[in-house]
């Protein structure tokens, strides 16, 4: 992103849920998820362990419920909240991602 010209900023602590990546100068946020610390649904990296059942279950929907409170405040201060999944971590996603905060058309 940085070598494209993207300017942003690594975990700024004032914003809701401290974001990944931040850009401030068009007010949108990155968050980069691990599937399993934040239960992508469907996806099989986001299984919970059968050991201690109830504390991974109780972990996870607490760790779920930061990341929708976090989101919601964002949106409420007017920026823009976007996901990405380690699972889906790759060469198309991180070109599509820069072409949706760079504003650039996306390309087939």
């Amino acid at each position: 992103m940085h070598a494209r010209g993207l300017r942003f900023r690594l975990h700024r602590k004032g914003l809701p849920g401290r974001p990944d990546l931040v850009f401030p100068s068009r007010k949108l946020v990155v968050f980069v998820h691990g599937c399993f610390w934040h239960q992508h649904s469907g996806c099989k990296r986001a299984k919970l362990p059968e050991t201690r059942a109830d504390f991974w279950r109780q972990k996870m929907k607490a760790n779920v419920d930061r990341d929708a409170a976090a989101m919601g405040a964002l949106k409420d201060a007017g920026w823009t909240a976007l996901v990405v999944w380690e699972c889906e971590i790759g060469p198309e996603t991180l070109e599509t991602l820069y072409q949706r905060i760079s504003g650039a058309p996306l390309s087939c």
